[in-house]
């Protein structure tokens, strides 16, 4: 259980951390440090809250960082530059968030000597097609140069800096990989994100390719269960976890039907070509977090993109 402690989220502001803030806040003190690229947290009561304090900030910004961290019992670093068109637009910008935002993280939580770090990396560092990908497998990237790897790049990179940290500094160190998690408040680039809105309004749905590639689809709060258990476990050295839904694999076109027939739309789906590569097939093996931290999935497909039609309706 984690309580009594004040923990301090980069990205703060974000989708997945605006729902561990709702987890973590009644029994701790949360910093939230965030330069409101992305804002999901806006619609919650979160901020008004008395555990919660907002600090506008980057994690380029070296000083305020350090400054802000000053205190902390746990980093949860999401702050990062996601989604493969953004990626693909600012590939210079993702290496140094991404990279450079982690290696600050990391610098001012042993400054501050913060016991436990939390680090978010990507399904994307298993490379262009993986089915039950397993952590203590190989990692892969696609050919240099092409800008939508440099988002798995710097994310890996970001998962060494973090484990020489654990190794120098005796830092208490989780690496989550997280598979395709949706549901309410998401913001980005997600194709439920993407496809929700559209079907809810009966316009089409646009699928880049021609709808084969295959995803495993992890609904948020499974997710924030299995960050919690991670967070929680008692590793003695750095380690890393998968944590997703394998039972919830479709390829995009019968996840764009699924989405239209749940919400009872009348929406068609077309095609376009894509000019940016595409992961084949990405799948993930829970089997350490089963085994570890006893994790297991409890939210279906249909169940997930229900519970996310709803809460777009009431807020569109």
């Amino acid at each position: 259980m984690i309580e009594g402690k004040r923990i301090f989220i980069t990205g703060g502001r974000g989708f997945i951390a605006s729902h561990l803030c709702e987890r973590l806040v009644e029994k701790n003190t949360i910093v939230l440090y965030d330069n409101c690229h992305r804002d999901a947290i806006q619609h919650t009561n979160l901020l008004s809250n008395k555990n919660v304090t907002f600090v506008k900030g980057d994690v380029l910004d070296t000083e305020t960082l350090s400054r802000t961290m000053e205190g902390a019992d746990m980093v949860v670093h999401c702050a990062a530059i996601a989604g493969v068109d953004s990626v693909v637009r600012k590939p210079i910008v993702t290496m140094k968030i991404n990279l450079l935002g982690t290696v600050n993280a990391l610098d001012a939580a042993a400054h501050n000597h913060v016991p436990h770090f939390i680090d978010f990396s990507t399904s994307e560092v298993y490379g262009p097609s993986i089915y039950k990908a397993s952590e203590d497998g190989l990692t892969t990237q696609g050919p240099v140069g092409e800008m939508r790897w440099t988002y798995a790049v710097s994310k890996l990179a970001g998962e060494h800096m973090a484990h020489c940290y654990a190794e120098e500094h005796g830092m208490r160190v989780v690496t989550i990989r997280p598979f395709n998690v949706y549901g309410p408040r998401q913001v980005g680039e997600g194709a439920i994100q993407r496809f929700v809105p559209l079907a809810i309004k009966n316009q089409d749905l646009v699928i880049h390719g021609d709808g084969t590639a295959i995803r495993a689809w992890c609904y948020i709060d499974d997710f924030v269960d299995g960050w919690l258990r991670a967070a929680e476990a008692e590793n003695k050295s750095a380690t890393v976890f998968n944590i997703g839904n394998p039972q919830a694999t479709i390829t995009t076109l019968e996840l764009a039907k699924r989405v239209i027939s749940l919400a009872g739309s009348t929406s068609k789906v077309v095609f376009r070509d894509s000019s940016i590569p595409d992961v084949a097939v990405r799948v993930p093996s829970i089997a350490k977090a089963q085994r570890v931290l006893g994790f297991k999935p409890q939210v279906g497909l249909d169940e997930g993109l229900s519970r996310t039609i709803e809460y777009f309706r009431k807020v569109m």
